[in-house]
């Protein structure tokens, strides 16, 4: 994945903006996303979608599809069936590269959502850092008391919480992981040398963050300059500052965190040479 953003960065990839359509009853959202490497065997087109009353109905809130054609003929040579798994895998990818470059030294993980974002976060994060100290924040009683228990067999101590206070006085990490368009992170609550990954917020409305928390920090990084100015927790931010671009920072081109003190934050709004990347490591894979 890091390999993906750099190549992006770099301005060797075609990723047009992404297509979208937005539901109100019930609640949801599908992402169209499509795009390539220059020189790679492959263009990918992804869909995906989020409905986020579905947990009520026994379903996945998540779903989709990834098809893979080639690059010289635009022959269709795979369809991913996957239901919107490899788009959780390839965002938990982006925060754990996220915690790799701005998180050092974490003492208490936060998270915000208990869906299958908020556990793909803390699965991809073992491999980052050996905290196994964690809060989680959530509506759902019932839903946080799972996943907790469900983090707990995977190694984590998990306490939970309905404050979202609780999460954010309290860790050095944070991720949020919600389709929530009512900002929960208090820019005031934040510690000195705390690291936010933000992924949930893929719409123009959504909003994790309260604009504050993006102007506090010292360090803003998009993973798309262009897709960030339309989306996401920057764009709600009336003085973001100097926003920095993830794959910059990985290829060393430019600082991340410099100081144990500063804020940093991460604004992860989905980049399709993502897919790409997962789409063809699944189709090599596969043989």
């Amino acid at each position: 994945m890091e390999a993906a953003f750099v190549a992006y960065a770099d301005g060797r990839c075609v990723v047009p903006p992404p297509g979208e359509l937005t539901f109100q009853d019930p609640p949801g959202d599908v992402h169209i996303k499509y795009g390539y490497v220059s020189g790679d065997d492959h263009y990918v087109v992804k869909i995906a979608s989020g409905f986020y009353d579905n947990p009520t109905l026994g379903l996945s809130s998540c779903d989709g599809l990834m098809l893979v054609f080639a690059q010289r003929t635009g022959t269709l040579e795979a369809i991913l069936l996957d239901e919107g798994n490899l788009t959780d895998i390839r965002t938990a990818a982006a925060g754990a590269v996220c915690a790799r470059h701005l998180a050092p030294g974490v003492t208490r993980i936060g998270v915000f959502g208990s869906g299958i974002q908020a556990r793909r976060q803390l699965e991809l994060l073992r491999e980052e850092t050996s905290c196994r100290d964690v809060i989680a924040w959530g509506r759902d009683g019932e839903r946080l008391a799972a996943y907790a228990s469900e983090m707990g067999e995977s190694g984590y101590t998990v306490e939970t919480t309905t404050e979202p206070d609780a999460v954010t006085s309290s860790c050095n990490l944070i991720v949020t992981c919600t389709p929530s368009t009512t900002p929960l992170v208090r820019a005031s609550t934040l510690r000195a040398g705390t690291h936010v990954t933000a992924v949930g917020s893929d719409t123009p409305t959504k909003q994790e963050l309260e604009s504050a928390v993006v102007e506090r920090a010292d360090v803003v990084v998009a993973d798309s300059l262009s897709q960030c100015a339309d989306r996401g927790e920057i764009h709600h931010a009336s003085n973001a500052g100097t926003v920095v671009q993830l794959g910059d920072i990985v290829a060393g081109r430019v600082a991340g965190r410099t100081s144990d003190d500063q804020i940093t934050v991460a604004d992860l709004t989905g980049v399709a040479v993502q897919d790409v990347a997962i789409a063809t490591a699944v189709l090599k894979a596969l043989g």
